[in-house]
């Protein structure tokens, strides 16, 4: 059993990250796509990220010895701001940089996509920590499915609600054995439909998709509380089936990093396997960081103050509820 000491650290470790990220609870990629429509001369596509509670401010650069037109004002989708264009470089888009303006103050990537005439494809992910990419002239597969997995694992450990959950579920678990059945079920459910609605067989309206997964959180504060105070529920004696349940809703919110940037059908089946890989490696990550600390501090034999005890259920609780009323109020507001 988790002790209240760990509780606590992991509780305050994730509530700071929530509360700082609570705007962008779902880091949503954007998407700069190049096609190759005659020599020196390219097609445009600018998708921005929208949907979320506050606008991101980014926008891509046009690289050196390049000019840009635009063909149409920017347009509002409900996933994403869409402009397009034509870019023009001398001597080809090789060995050019591309750079997005802004992206260092968020936690939001971008795809970039460039195709030739000749059927090359360049595929890559530009991230905050480095705001720019050299094109290349070629590109193994074996890169494309690394740049999907980081994609991946930056998902789940930015997704703060999606930490808060898994979380929730670890304060809950008893013992060792259940914590595998607990969190493969997460896992299966989620794969499911995070496959399912990045093929496009479904999917979940945005705000209403993150109403859902805030109440899941809130769902499960009440549910801590009942397992310290020793009582029992359908919950804490068969959590994986919960676990696969929010599983499923879940799985829809790692899908909108794929589908809302819009990626080829084609492409979708490796871009896909190699992001849920990403999530799972950085999923099991936390839940082992979790197990090791958890370790360390009763080996060495850390005593934290009694209102440690409670603090993590009631912040989950607390949390889920200030998330859920807050995508209510951008849920009803969406409907008008």
């Amino acid at each position: 059993m988790m002790k209240p000491a760990i509780r606590y650290v992991l509780a305050c470790v994730v509530v700071l990250g929530g509360v700082r990220d609570s705007a962008a609870h779902e880091v949503r990629p954007g998407l700069l796509e190049l096609r190759e429509t005659s020599a020196d001369t390219y097609s445009s596509l600018w998708k921005k990220p929208a949907g979320g509670e506050t606008e991101i401010q980014i926008a891509p650069m046009i690289p050196d010895g390049c000019t840009m037109s635009s063909s149409d004002p920017q347009l509002p989708t409900p996933r994403a701001f869409v402009l397009r264009g034509v870019l023009r470089c001398e001597g080809g888009i090789q060995g050019k940089r591309l750079a997005i303006n802004g992206i260092e103050s968020t936690v939001t990537d971008v795809i970039v996509r460039i195709e030739w005439l000749d059927g090359r494809k360049w595929t890559t992910i530009i991230h905050p920590s480095q705001p720019w990419v050299q094109v290349a002239a070629t590109q193994s597969r074996v890169v494309v499915i690394g740049n999907f997995v980081v994609e991946g694992i930056r998902h789940i450990l930015f997704g703060a609600d999606h930490m808060l959950f898994v979380l929730g579920l670890l304060l809950i678990v008893k013992n060792r054995w259940m914590l595998l059945k607990t969190i493969t079920a997460f896992t299966v459910a989620h794969s499911i439909t995070l496959a399912i609605a990045t093929l496009g067989y479904a999917n979940a309206p945005m705000v209403l998709l993150n109403a859902g997964i805030a109440l899941s959180i809130l769902f499960l504060g009440p549910e801590i509380v009942r397992s310290w105070r020793g009582e029992t529920s359908f919950t804490i004696q068969h959590p994986w089936v919960v676990a696969f349940a929010f599983g499923l809703l879940h799985g829809f919110g790692f899908a909108s990093a794929l589908t809302s940037a819009g990626l080829p059908r084609a492409e979708l089946p490796l871009a896909l396997l190699s992001f849920n890989v990403g999530v799972e490696i950085g999923q099991v990550s936390f839940v082992a960081l979790v197990l090791l600390l958890e370790r360390s501090f009763r080996v060495l034999e850390v005593r934290w103050p009694r209102f440690a005890e409670t603090l993590p259920g009631y912040t989950v609780g607390s949390l889920g509820a200030f998330w859920t009323i807050q995508r209510v109020v951008t849920l009803l507001g969406a409907t008008r």
